[in-house]
């Protein structure tokens, strides 16, 4: 499972069993504030699916250095891993969303789907780029 969090919308990808394919997933919609309901939907979504690995995308900034968003983003991670008991992995997702973005519009998707869509397509981007590397590692 690949997580694109972010204050108002975050983004849910799912690998295959054979981790070979990523795929966008769903988008909880939140209000910023209280976490709590996007923490329970991925923890049922992570008993539902059998998910054994989190990877959380890390936002930092462009000349890679840490962010306000990127501490949120680890708060996030924590709390999810007391919540679930997985450990989770961050990966730099810097551009995730911008090329989520170009890629949705180069496939005509616009308005109100491509808001619906982009942070899942921006966690698959994330899921699909954790994959590769694990298959070079091995």
């Amino acid at each position: 499972m690949a997580i694109d969090y972010g204050t108002r919308r975050v983004g849910i990808a799912l690998s295959d069993v054979l981790r070979l394919t990523a795929h966008g997933f769903e988008t909880i919609s939140w209000n910023g504030e209280d976490c709590r309901f996007v923490l329970d939907r991925i923890a049922q979504i992570i008993s539902e699916k059998a998910v054994t690995d989190i990877v959380i995308g890390q936002p930092r900034r462009t000349d890679g250095s840490e962010s306000e968003s990127q501490k949120k983003a680890q708060a996030f991670g924590s709390d999810l891993h007391s919540l679930t008991g997985i450990l989770p992995v961050y990966q730099d997702e810097r551009y995730t969303t911008v090329i989520a973005s170009r890629y949705l519009r180069e496939t005509g998707v616009s308005g109100r789907n491509k808001k619906n869509v982009v942070d899942q397509v921006a966690a698959e981007i994330i899921l699909r780029e954790y994959l590769e590397t694990r298959r070079v590692d091995k």
